[in-house]
């Protein structure tokens, strides 16, 4: 592959990494403090309509970008195996994969997906949004830093070409 196409698609991988650290880092610092600083029903209203609101254009290629430049430069990283920037990309694409990824679809999809059961009038409201909050938060904060980790770790790539 030439350099400016190694070069675009790493740069493209950071930047990306990136942009979904920010998001969840947004989740974590200000979307869900803020909603925990409602009632339990109306948080669940509110998250149950973002929720539906996240699926969008916008954030999906974000989100489905992220994945598929990680996973080029994951094979990018076997072809260039021995050089320097190699392990750089193998692990800044296998942490973005399955620390945004894998992570989103096996974890925080099937609880956003039991909220949307949940009655946010019912008697079990106040008790499942709270574990809700704590067990989603929680996760979301290493999203956060696996994406973050791996945007720094595709820069880092870029730098031992140099």
């Amino acid at each position: 592959m030439p350099d400016s196409v190694f070069f675009a698609l790493t740069l493209a991988s950071a930047v990306t990494a990136g942009l979904m650290a920010g998001v969840y880092f947004a989740w974590s610092s200000m979307v869900m403090p803020g909603l925990r600083r409602l009632a339990p029903g109306d948080a669940i209203r509110a998250m149950q309509k973002i929720d539906v609101a996240l699926m969008n254009p916008w954030f999906l290629t974000a989100f489905v970008g992220s994945a598929l430049l990680s996973a080029v430069s994951v094979v990018y990283s076997l072809v260039r195996w021995g050089e320097e920037e190699a392990i750089y990309l193998l692990i800044a694409g296998l942490l973005l994969i399955l620390g945004s990824v894998v992570l989103t679809a096996t974890y925080h999809v099937p609880r956003n997906n039991a909220l949307h059961l949940v009655d946010p009038d019912g008697p079990e409201a106040k008790q499942r949004w709270e574990t809700y909050y704590a067990e989603w938060t929680s996760w979301n904060h290493i999203r956060a830093v696996a994406s973050f980790a791996a945007a720094i770790l595709f820069a880092a790539g870029l730098a031992a070409v140099e």
